[in-house]
């Protein structure tokens, strides 16, 4: 089972080794897609997380427990489907396939999953319709 979360830390656990203890306690694997971190600051990480379902919710509740907050990737991004043109600025900056406009309806579609986070389709759409919770 893999998920991908923005994980919000707050300065009391910044300094701590998160994401050592998940994969060493809670033998999960943990790919770090982008993250804002700085020693005594708040910070935000989006991770990849693969286990067995058993051994992703240990892990999750330990970050709970750590009072790291975990934002489900899908949730991270805001599109206002309503006003969008289908102009397709946005799926010229997405680089990892979560924007797409494709035959037969020529329509924008938002893969939520695939999205990195990586914030280009925020600038790039020319209505402002994209928002993205990442970072200070």
């Amino acid at each position: 089972m893999k998920e991908k979360y923005v994980l919000e830390y707050s300065e009391d656990v910044v300094d701590e080794p998160i994401v050592y203890s998940l994969v060493k306690h809670f033998d999960v694997m943990v790919n770090i897609l982008r993250a804002e971190i700085s020693p005594g600051h708040e910070g935000s990480m989006l991770i990849e997380i693969e286990s067995e379902p058993e051994r992703l919710e240990q892990a999750e509740a330990f970050l709970r427990a750590r009072d790291v907050r975990m934002i489900p990737i899908a949730q991270s991004l805001g599109f206002r489907e309503a006003g969008c043109v289908d102009c397709g600025a946005c799926t010229a900056v997405c680089f990892s396939g979560c924007l797409t406009i494709a035959a037969p309806d020529w329509k924008l579609h938002v893969d939520r999953e695939q999205c990195t986070a990586c914030g280009l389709c925020v600038p790039a759409c020319p209505l402002g319709l994209f928002t993205l919770k990442f970072g200070n």
